[in-house]
């Protein structure tokens, strides 16, 4: 990091240190530490010459270790030895502000009793600044990324930082070698993280080579599903021992029920026994069950192990497995104990739901109509056009769909990381899905099953509600029956999926935050729907029938 004075080096490289879990060295620190004294008595004292000598020594240390963040002395990139050290050394990131705002800056340390810097020592120093920049700027600009500071919280600038060296690290040569680009389905760029999501076809048997490629080494420890991992597994396994993984394997007896604290902590002991360390790796290897349940442990033991997710599901390639939901379920609500905790690469081979049950197969189709409808109405219309090549499995049409889902939730996910906006729509269906899973303590629906009774459920309250045309709501209900999905649930009481409703993640202020549709591709949130509205919506939908259609 480079940049003038009080443009927040050293905060914001502590904030970008920590929240990589990198080192952190700050060179004025360092060099005052190594010359026992202040800055302003080193300037004093023994001049600037003695000060730059001892900060470029400061600067080829530290520019020789890895995983290190280095805050860099205002004055550093005046040394054209140092420019190319920090050009050679990684990413080069310039906090930016304009000269009033360094002045303010500046005259507020001041008044907290903070030495005036020694090069500001003059008697206009609004105009010192001034001139100082200006004779800084060509030096800056070996910057790869530049992060104007004036107006940002510091949360704000390392944000801004890590997402300009996420775009740093695509851009370098030989990044997107992978396993060929026709796999790259999508990519996930947070605060946090960069990850590539890759979709299609035997993708099993590369799995070690694409792990590498994400830069993760030392010890794989599979967690999956006993039928998964007894079809593929040996696969699985071999590709990782192939390319230098050692591999332990803990699997759990598939279902929802299984998802719960317990496992959990069985995972730990596990974990333990094998002495698991920080440098090793967790890959979660199933559906959406292991995926959030594997997630959850590599959030949570050592305070977080590298995480890889392979979904061999529908619901999981498009959805669980992308955008780093985690979490165990509670037995009154679904999700309630958990994390965000982004993976480190994602690889869906479509070659895996071939062996799926056909009925958790069609569940799966439910989320890929859901991204239709909440973002996208040319996909949806492409799925419409379709059904019947997707219902019969045909690998180059299926392919392209789960393509083209991938792609809309991860750039989703990128836009909203925590689901404080956007990334809220994703939860259209999810309401009343949710409440429905958790009233049939997860043993009647799949999800995929209950996300598309909830979708029907919540395209006819946004009918109710004056904001979407009943043709919408028939060519939403048409398609998932196409697929094979269920578009009613006779039988389940009422006031069980009430209750779990309100247990509901998306309950804010005691509110049930709604994801409605006002068109095909277009969602809205509302928090005012009336409850005796609901209610109606949620009898037809329990009746024989499934409620009137208009």
């Amino acid at each position: 990091m480079i940049g003038f004075s009080t443009t927040g080096k050293s905060r914001v490289g502590q904030e970008v240190a920590k929240r990589l879990g990198w080192d952190q060295v700050d060179t004025d620190d360092e060099t005052m530490r190594r010359a026992g004294k202040s800055i302003e008595h080193i300037f004093a004292e023994d001049g600037e010459e003695h000060f730059r000598e001892i900060e470029r020594k400061v600067l080829i240390w530290s520019c020789g270790k890895e995983r290190v963040v280095i805050s860099a002395g205002g004055g550093a990139i005046i040394d054209p030895r140092n420019r190319e050290l920090m050009k050679a050394g990684g990413f080069v990131v310039c906090l930016e502000a304009a000269p009033e705002t360094i002045h303010q800056r500046l005259l507020t340390d001041v008044k907290s009793s903070q030495p005036l810097r020694p090069l500001l020592n003059a008697p206009d120093h609004l105009q010192r600044i001034i001139d100082l920049k200006e004779q800084r700027r060509p030096y800056y600009a070996i910057a790869d990324w530049t992060v104007h500071t004036d107006n940002l919280t510091l949360e704000e600038v390392s944000q801004e930082v890590l997402r300009g060296w996420h775009y740093w690290k695509r851009a370098l040569p030989g990044s997107n070698a992978h396993g060929g680009t026709d796999s790259l389905a999508g990519e996930v760029i947070t605060g946090t993280e960069h990850y590539r999501v890759l979709v299609g076809w035997e993708l099993l048997y590369k799995l070690g080579e694409e792990v590498k490629r994400a830069g993760l080494s030392g010890t794989a420890f599979i967690i999956s599903d006993e039928t998964v991992f007894f079809i593929y597994g040996g696969r699985v396994t071999k590709s990782l021992e192939d390319t230098g993984f050692t591999v332990h394997s803990f699997t759990v007896p598939p279902g929802e029920t299984n998802k719960s604290l317990d496992t959990a902590t069985r995972i730990y002991d596990w974990l333990v026994e094998h002495r698991a360390e920080r440098g090793d790796l967790i890959i979660a290897f199933g559906g959406g069950v292991i995926g959030d349940l594997a997630g959850f442990v590599a959030a949570t033991f050592l305070r977080g192990l590298p995480l890889v997710q392979i979904p061999t599901s529908l619901v999981a390639m498009v959805d669980a497995s992308i955008g780093g939901k985690t979490g165990v379920n509670h037995p009154q609500a679904k999700n309630l104990i958990g994390a965000f905790y982004q993976p480190k690469l994602v690889v869906g081979d479509v070659q895996a739901l071939t062996t799926l049950p056909r009925r958790e197969l069609v569940s799966g189709w439910a989320e890929v109509i859901k991204h239709g409808l909440i973002l996208d109405a040319d996909f949806f219309a492409f799925l419409e056009r379709n059904a019947g090549r997707l219902a019969r499995m045909e690998p180059d049409i299926m392919t392209k769909a789960i393509r083209h889902s991938v792609a809309i939730k991860a750039r989703i996910v990128s836009e909203d990381e925590r689901e404080r906006g956007r990334r809220t729509i994703l939860n259209y269906g999810h309401t009343i899905g949710h409440g429905l899973e958790a009233a049939t303590n997860y043993q009647r629906f799949l999800h995929g099953e209950a996300v598309a009774i909830g979708m029907v459920g919540e395209a006819r309250l946004s009918h109710d509600l004056g904001l979407l045309p009943w043709e919408a709501v028939e060519r939403q209900s048409a398609l998932l029956e196409k697929l094979g999905l269920p578009t009613s649930c006779p039988g389940v009481e009422l006031a069980a999926i009430q209750r779990a409703m309100e247990l509901d993640k998306k309950v804010r202020e005691k509110a049930i935050r709604w994801v409605l549709l006002t068109d095909i591709g277009q969602a809205v949130i509302r928090n005012d729907v009336p409850p005796e509205q609901v209610a109606r919506i949620l009898e037809g939908l329990l009746s024989p029938s499934g409620g009137s259609r208009r």
